[in-house]
């Protein structure tokens, strides 16, 4: 899923690692607790697979109060060093790694948006990055990804619902809990419902074509539109 979220941020534009950083755990609050350790080695990787270029970009200041993150593993401070390696003093110019998507890295974002999440993942966390990234995909993959979910919904709604109606034995909290669980997914299934609807109806507008084929002005024409700006 890191892949995919740091592929669909390059999407837009070029960041150095402290911009995806932050729009990661700001903007798709996805990745609140995304630590360098992990940052660096996908970006690495990614640049290994030939999905994104790093360059240097010399000659952005340093922030002074800018503190070296502690990473949690030898690893990820490795990559931290060797991102932020320059030899300069604090607070004077370094280069900076600045990270472009290819047509290569974009080809695997195409298919890691549209592919099935792998086993064990959190499904509710994965199709909201997929979600965040919908108008990327083409309109009959988005209209697929939203109505795969709400298959996924409607089997877990029958499931709370079985187990609600053998819990015979719930207690109060037990039972109110297996409510909550079956009204939050009631919920979300007509949420996507209302999504759904929307992306058909969009879908089914027709689309404009340019007429190629206008019929020549006649002399009245040619005299009602004289003097107007072309």
């Amino acid at each position: 899923m890191l892949d995919l979220a740091i592929l669909g941020l390059l999407q837009e534009r070029e960041f150095h690692g402290y911009e995806i950083r932050k729009r990661l755990r700001d903007e798709l609050g996805l990745f609140a607790n995304i630590s360098f350790g992990s940052l660096y080695p996908a970006l690495s990787r990614l640049e290994a697979s030939g999905a994104v270029i790093g360059s240097e970009l010399v000659g952005s200041a340093r922030r002074p109060t800018e503190p070296v993150p502690a990473t949690g593993s030898l690893g990820g401070e490795l990559a931290v060093l060797r991102a932020r390696r320059d030899g300069s003093p604090r607070g004077t110019k370094r280069a900076r790694k600045v990270y472009r998507i290819t047509e290569e890295g974009r080809r695997q974002f195409e298919e890691l948006l549209v592919a099935d999440e792998p086993a064990g993942t959190d499904d509710a966390r994965s199709f909201g990055l997929r979600l965040a990234f919908a108008r990327h995909l083409a309109p009959q993959a988005r209209l697929g990804l939203l109505e795969r979910r709400r298959a996924q919904l409607t089997g877990r709604l029958a499931a709370d619902r079985a187990r609600a109606k053998a819990g015979v034995t719930f207690d109060s909290y037990t039972r109110s809990l297996v409510e909550h669980s079956t009204e939050t997914t009631e919920h979300d299934i007509s949420w996507l419902d209302r999504l759904i609807e929307s992306e058909r109806q969009v879908q089914q507008q027709p689309v404009p074509r340019p007429d190629h084929h206008q019929a020549p002005r006649t002399s009245g024409d040619e005299h009602t539109v004289k003097g107007t700006v072309p």
